[in-house]
């Protein structure tokens, strides 16, 4: 046993980066309730958007959307269906702020035009226009790469803007019902219809009220009633995609009244501009991560109070808004503060959660220019395969620094625990426990003073009441950015970087296995999956 204990702790030290052991590890224990869910995701959880902007998008003299939005993205490079492939069956959003701008080409006799710029546009640009030899390409994508897709319908078309950011008016519902009308007759399987964006509350660049929006829900709601035949085949109706307004949200929900609403969207940009020069001080600081949890428990219990029948979602989410940060959305650091946010919107019944964005701008999960993934993409896909829809309590015995998370382990017996190490200097060495066989609070006696293995020795807690010799070992999934460098677009999995094959194939990502009952490392600034296959959970049975 001590030969064992004592190469384990050899492999985790080489496995660290050499910056890590420069101060001593600190203890931690979690501890996981398995005997209940607290809440439940979606299957499909993990979900990505593609964004309508064209290329001249442009923030602090940086204009990072190229050839990445709906009506130009290269459809055909094969490293793009590849990596929607890798998820089996990945949700895409598409939509965002020129999505109430857009005017399809079907049963209108209007050339069909591309957004352009003009100086009295919203957000600065035209009416744009989605042409059907267009849509039909996108769905051959999402038809040969298993993809789920989420529409997001103009909300804006016959409205008109009377001061400032106001409008008013009926919105204009012909357009959208020739749209659907034509993508059933194709037989394109959409999944969830979303009507407008960031319309709410205040609204960004414009706003709606909430009584006429429900007012339009409900009728776009009996669009899709009349269009969708069958029940059972009608798609899911989201709104308002816009930025979580309590009283706006709840004025929604009263008006358009039971059942019409099927789930409440928002959207989470809770970083700050891409021009913060604080952007990584603010992912590693646990109290600031943490505002964005009034917003989910908020939005829990507005659903709870006003639209049982409604589920949450948030229908998009950048961090930093205005196409992200640069060097920070798109490399290693910016997994930190995805995972951690993943992590928090499940723990409040957060059904599915969409990346802003698949590719495009500074936060895309793909590199807009190669296609390459950037680090997110494969956190993102680490959790879409280890992390299943049922989640679980903790407790955890630690500095704030740790960051913990436990779900049901994904189509399969266990659990899989997410933890994050904030901390740039500290490591941990993590002791994994079961409510069920300890006392909450009760940890083991760790004096700083007795040797390394005797601390190593007096961590151990067996994860469940019957070990026999072939279910004495866990899965361990260890992120880490190239180098130590926190702003690597580089990522290691367990010490090996994650790249592409010369076809655009996705690598490999296999754990390393470990004794279930010896303490976990988790290095300064790392990331690290834990599975669990035999741990006691009924909750997970």
């Amino acid at each position: 046993m001590e030969v064992r204990l004592l190469l384990l702790a050899l492999i985790c030290l080489h496995a660290a980066p050499r910056w890590a052991s420069a101060q001593q590890p600190e203890e931690a224990t979690v501890i996981v309730k398995g005997s209940t869910r607290i809440a439940e995701t979606d299957e499909n959880y993990v979900c990505a958007t593609i964004d309508w902007w064209p290329p001249e998008k442009c923030n602090y003299n940086q204009c990072p959307w190229g050839q990445s939005s709906i009506l130009n993205l290269d459809l055909d490079h094969p490293f793009l269906a590849q990596a929607i492939q890798a998820f089996d069956n990945l949700r895409i959003r598409l939509g965002g702020s020129l999505q109430d701008r857009v005017v399809y080409d079907v049963g209108t006799e209007s050339p069909c035009s591309p957004f352009r710029n003009v100086s009295n546009g919203l957000f600065g640009f035209s009416v744009g226009c989605l042409g059907m030899d267009r849509w039909d390409k996108l769905n051959d994508l999402f038809q040969k790469t298993g993809a789920i897709v989420t529409f997001g319908v103009n909300a804006l078309y016959g409205r008109y803007n009377v001061r400032r950011s106001i409008w008013a008016g009926k919105w204009n519902s012909t357009n959208a019902y020739d749209f659907v009308k034509y993508t059933i007759s194709k037989g394109y399987p959409v999944g969830s219809w979303e009507f407008g964006n960031e319309l709410s509350g205040h609204g960004i660049g414009a706003k709606v009220d909430a009584k006429l929006y429900g007012k339009d829900v409900v009728e776009f709601k009996s669009i899709l009633r009349q269009l969708y035949k069958a029940p059972l085949s009608q798609p899911l109706l989201l709104a308002p995609g816009g930025f979580f307004d309590q009283q706006w949200y709840s004025q929604l929900l009263q008006t358009s009244g039971h059942g019409v609403v099927n789930a409440l969207t928002h959207h989470v940009y809770n970083l700050g501009g891409g021009d913060d020069v604080h952007l990584i001080r603010k992912i590693l600081d646990p109290k600031y991560l943490d505002r964005a949890e009034d917003t989910y428990r908020d939005m829990q219990l507005t659903i709870q109070r006003h639209g049982t029948w409604a589920s949450a979602w948030v229908s998009e989410s950048g961090g930093v808004f205005n196409n992200g940060g640069l060097l920070v959305s798109n490399t290693f650091i910016n997994s930190i503060w995805y995972l951690d946010q993943l992590g928090m919107a499940s723990k409040y019944n957060t059904k599915v959660f969409c990346r802003q964005t698949l590719i495009g701008g500074n936060y895309g999960l793909l590199d807009t220019q190669t296609f390459r993934p950037n680090p997110d993409y494969y956190s993102a896909l680490l959790w879409h395969r280890l992390m299943g829809n049922g989640v679980l309590s903790i407790d955890v015995i630690a500095p704030r620094r740790l960051r913990a998370y436990a779900h049901c382990r994904r189509q399969q017996q266990g659990i899989t625990l997410l933890l994050i190490n904030l901390s740039n200097t500290t490591g941990y060495n993590v002791t994994l426990q079961n409510d069920i066989n300890v006392s909450l609070g009760k940890r083991p006696n760790l004096e700083k003073g007795s040797s390394f293995t005797q601390r190593l020795r007096k961590a151990v807690s067996w994860l469940g009441s019957k070990p026999s010799s072939d279910t004495k070992k866990r899965e361990e999934y260890h992120l880490t950015a190239k180098d130590g460098n926190l702003q690597s677009k580089t990522m290691l999995l367990n010490g090996v970087p994650l790249e592409l094959g010369d076809d655009g194939s996705v690598p490999a990502m296999n754990p390393v296995l470990v004794v279930v009952d010896s303490p976990l490392y988790l290095a300064p600034t790392s990331i690290a999956f834990v599975v669990l296959p035999k741990f006691e959970a009924k909750a997970c049975s």
